[in-house]
């Protein structure tokens, strides 16, 4: 099977083309923006003429989708996560090929959610920010496109290679700067939020078996259990064998009040006690407090079934970040 992965070298696409080059039956070309890309195309600014022509050269079964943008302004995301989908769907109805669309969508584009409530794929979307706009957008194009597709949602990923942005890296480097310091406390804020955490090799097998299967439409990929982040919090102290204590900071937040889950703007805000950092919400994602995917659809129409706990993601997280100290 000829599989053409975009985004090979991202943080969902690596470990997805780790989990396709372990299968024999596939024959595996990376197409993206990096150097070691097999073929070098830009989806944001190359026209769908381009990628036809490479696709009617190369001929593939299945085209995975792993590229976008998680950070940005409203206009970068459009074009990384929504007209990059367009170029993808147009070059597939030109080409001969026939292939298989399997697109990366995620939680994101549900919006908030009831607390204690699972999100099935029926569920009316109602994104809550610029990122889950744009992911969603790109979902309505590659449904309504007449290929044979399948968008996987999913909620939020953890494990090795966690980006130091993202609020689970944001803790364990955190955690990382206290123990280096000899600090005997950790002060946090925003660990209220709740999520759908998911190892992100389990997501790479939810899309291997996508390419394989004949599902169509959306499919949420999770863990179907909502973790709170300062659960999250102790179980990486744990692993981690940090022995201090761990203050979260209550009330409504302020602006010199620590969080781990700001995003980066290009300095190195320091979030352990004694410094401050500025404060967003826990998770930018425009999810609110709770998200928790309904994951039967995936049991059901691709037999698939998350096989890593949250503590072995922290784990691996972990073992990232202790290599800093």
């Amino acid at each position: 099977m000829r599989v053409l992965l975009i985004g090979a070298n991202g943080y969902l696409g690596r470990f997805v083309a780790d989990r396709l080059l372990a299968d024999p039956a596939v024959q595996l070309t990376a197409l993206g923006r990096g150097d070691d890309a097999d073929v070098r195309f830009d989806l944001a600014s190359g026209s769908p003429g381009a990628l036809t022509r490479f696709l009617d050269a190369v001929h593939p079964g299945v085209v995975i989708n792993c590229a976008g943008a998680t950070r940005g302004g409203a206009r970068e995301l459009t074009r990384h996560n929504t007209v990059a989908v367009a170029t993808v769907c147009e070059a597939l109805r030109r080409s001969g090929c026939g292939a298989r669309l399997v697109q990366i969508g995620c939680g994101a584009e549900y919006g908030p959610s009831q607390p204690g409530s699972s999100t099935a794929e029926d569920a009316v979307p109602r994104p809550g920010g610029p990122y889950g706009v744009s992911k969603l957008a790109a979902t309505e194009l590659v449904l309504g496109s007449g290929l044979d597709a399948v968008v996987l949602r999913v909620f939020s990923p953890a494990g090795p290679g966690t980006p130091a942005g993202s609020p689970l890296g944001r803790l364990a480097e955190a955690m990382r700067r206290a123990m280096q310091s000899g600090d005997g406390e950790l002060k946090l804020t925003g660990l209220g939020a709740q999520r759908d955490f998911v190892d992100v090799r389990d997501v790479a097998r939810a899309v291997h078996a996508a390419s394989l299967s004949a599902a169509q439409g959306v499919i949420n990929i999770g863990s179907g259990r909502a973790v709170r982040l300062r659960d999250a919090a102790a179980v990486l102290a744990r692993v981690a064998g940090y022995g201090g204590a761990l203050h979260e900071l209550d009330g409504p937040p302020g602006p010199l009040r620590p969080s781990i889950g700001h995003p980066r703007d290009g300095s190195d805000h320091a979030v352990h006690a004694g410094h401050a950092a500025p404060v967003a919400y826990p998770y930018p994602d425009g999810c609110g407090n709770w998200q928790q995917a309904d994951v039967r659809t995936a049991r059901d129409r691709l037999g698939w079934r998350p096989r890593i706990n949250l503590e072995e993601s922290l784990g691996d997280i972990w073992m990232e970040a202790a290599c800093r100290i």
